[in-house]
């Protein structure tokens, strides 16, 4: 499988909700999963079509590829196994801050020197501070304001 080059990889990309442009050409899209057009509980259509299925605590890409990463993991310990929420956006264990550590060090790992790491986290079951407590790089700012928070980093 040919791999397309981009400037900035979506490590977790889901539907790809908030991407403007769901087939950026600046993008790579890559996911654990694959999703076909799944019927949801309220009627909506479910698509997960990554570029690359890969998992993000193992990427499959060379040191130093991007200059920018999304990072958006699943966020949920608690929710049923068949829940839309869990189809639409992936559900962790009991391991998550091994889990999450590996994450972002892998995201690190394929961000180039100077490049921008994109944290996404809603802290509805998981509190921002206890995902950040699980990696040593220190976040440069972001929103505190609500439940879902955006926090920019920069290696």
């Amino acid at each position: 499988m040919k791999i397309k080059m981009a400037e900035a990889l979506d490590a977790c990309c889901g539907s790809r909700m908030f991407w403007f442009d769901k087939e950026d050409p600046r993008a790579l899209f890559m996911d654990n999963r694959t999703v076909e057009n799944e019927l949801l509980c309220d009627n909506r259509r479910l698509t997960v079509k990554p570029d690359v299925v890969a998992d993000f605590t193992d990427m499959p890409f060379d040191d130093e590829t991007f200059s920018l990463v999304v990072f958006d993991p699943p966020h949920l310990l608690r929710a049923g196994e068949n829940s839309w929420l869990v189809k639409k956006y992936g559900k962790l264990d009991e391991s998550w801050p091994t889990m999450l550590h590996d994450g972002f060090a892998e995201c690190m790992r394929v961000l180039k020197p100077s490049g921008t790491l994109i944290f996404k986290w809603n802290e509805d079951q998981i509190k921002l501070r206890d995902v950040l407590a699980t990696t040593e790089y220190k976040p440069l700012f972001g929103n505190k304001r609500s439940k879902t928070h955006w926090v920019v980093f920069m290696k």
